[in-house]
């Protein structure tokens, strides 16, 4: 069976690992929930993230992040752009996530950029997600 819309099964898997208390989560790899991935550790809201060959697509092993009191460092995570609606931003229509307090994630000609980094480069593009 296909699935429709791999990047809302990866959010939706960290969400779940997250609140469940997980110490990590292994998700299908592509390139673009790597970029994802990279984007959430550089942001401090994963430890760390890892690739895992299994002799097929490949895993993404991603360690989730914790404070001392258990509470996860990813309060949400929210698909904003869906395969049946899709969502562009201009450069000056980036959405700020929680006034700044969390990251939006773009698809940009670029790469995969966070909202901070689209600004600076001065380039829209889809909203993949948010962060918070």
């Amino acid at each position: 069976m296909s699935m429709t819309d791999p990047i809302a099964d990866f959010l939706t898997r960290i969400r779940n690992a997250s609140r469940a208390k997980h110490f990590r989560v292994e998700v299908p790899a592509s390139r673009i929930k790597g970029e994802i991935a990279k984007i959430l550790r550089e942001s401090g809201y994963v430890k760390d993230v890892k690739f895992v060959d299994d002799g097929k697509q490949g895993l993404l092993r991603i360690y989730l992040k914790y404070d001392k009191d258990t509470m996860p460092a990813i309060e949400g995570l929210q698909r904003v752009s869906k395969p049946g609606r899709r969502i562009y931003a201009k450069q000056g229509e980036i959405p700020r996530v929680l006034g700044g307090f969390g990251v939006v994630v773009l698809s940009t000609s670029r790469g995969i950029l966070t909202g901070i980094e689209a600004r600076k480069e001065g380039v829209g593009g889809e909203v993949l997600c948010q962060i918070w």
